[in-house]
């Protein structure tokens, strides 16, 4: 059982003890916490009206990461993917709680980790309040507070029939940046860095999300991928879906790698986007637009909601046959 906060343990990680790699590396000031780090429990106080949001993910070497990833990146990582969570609930960020496997204490990894961490959780001010750290295989652990109306919250149950399907961003730019780190796909320079880039530093689409609040009737972040976690939305609603990929956005400089059929596999089913799918009323297409303006973010309507069955059209306008619609984390 992970502790509740990030507490002393002595002599488990190489070179210095947990109290001190703590103290170094991941304490900060916690103004909005009663008390942050350096006892058996954080204390949080909620704001009266909200509901709590609250999520974990984890990032193990190996599965979620390779092991020669700029622990700046990892860190930067680690958060957004959690932000990301929050985006998709119409949630406000507000604390974080890292729990951290290391194989050993390596003062310039957790420099840049914690670098990277503390960056993007500026950017959201979300406080860092607590968590763990104990010696093993590399594994990233953050666990999320947010807050939200409780009425107000983005749910996978909302979708509705007749509601236009939206996706924000560019998708599969991630999997096709783990394509060119496995050497299975070669770019020009611009076009690998962009990948990459977009597979190591997602931006959690947070402000998004509370924009949607007021026109979206179910959302879901991209993480495994388009189709898979569509189909959450359409399994939670009881409905189905048509989606056109031709309406899917590329980068100029990424279209000829995404617009042949493998690249289509990368858009529809590549995972790592950590972009938001959402549905909403047809009579919300010029607030979203506007949205699309506001936020600087291209926002795509790439199908819509239907009483059953999930259908692709291809870049010929006709249904394709779909063998894989993401990432399976027990068979992938």
């Amino acid at each position: 059982m992970h502790h509740p906060v990030l507490t002393h343990k002595p002599a488990i990680l190489a070179a210095m003890d947990e109290f001190n790699l703590i103290q170094r590396f991941f304490t900060r000031t916690t103004p909005s916490a009663l008390l942050g780090i350096g006892d058996d429990a954080a204390l949080i106080q909620p704001t009266v009206g909200q509901a709590i949001a609250t999520s974990a993910d984890m990032l193990v070497e190996g599965r979620h990461f390779l092991p020669d990833t700029d622990p700046y990146r990892l860190g930067w990582k680690a958060l957004a993917v959690n932000l990301s969570d929050l985006a998709a609930m119409g949630a406000t960020p507000r604390w974080a709680l890292l729990s951290l496997a290391l194989p050993d204490a390596d003062p310039t990894w957790l420099s840049g980790f914690s670098q990277g961490f503390f960056e993007l959780a500026t950017q959201f001010e979300v406080e860092l309040i607590g968590g763990d750290t104990t010696r093993g295989p590399r594994n990233l652990s953050v666990q999320i507070i947010g807050e939200v109306p409780p009425t107000a919250a983005l749910r996978r149950d909302g979708a509705k029939l007749g509601d236009d399907i939206w996706v924000s961003g560019h998708l599969g730019e991630a999997a096709l940046g783990l394509a060119v780190l496995q050497q299975r796909v070669q770019l020009p320079g611009d076009a690998s860095r962009i990948a990459v880039d977009r597979l190591e530093q997602p931006m959690p689409r947070v402000a998004l999300g509370l924009a949607l609040r007021r026109v979206a009737h179910s959302a879901i972040d991209i993480s495994d991928g388009l189709l898979a976690d569509l189909g959450h939305i359409l399994e939670r609603s009881q409905v189905g879906a048509v989606v056109d990929a031709r309406q899917l956005v590329c980068r100029p400089v990424l279209q000829s790698a995404l617009a042949c059929v493998a690249g289509l596999s990368y858009q529809l089913a590549g995972g790592d986007d950590y972009e938001l799918c959402f549905t909403a009323g047809t009579d919300h297409r010029q607030a979203i637009a506007g949205l699309s303006d506001t936020l600087g973010l291209p926002l795509a309507r790439i199908g819509k909601i239907v009483p059953n069955g999930l259908t692709v059209l291809g870049m010929d306008g006709e249904p394709m046959v779909i063998s894989k619609t993401g990432f399976n984390h027990f068979a992938d």
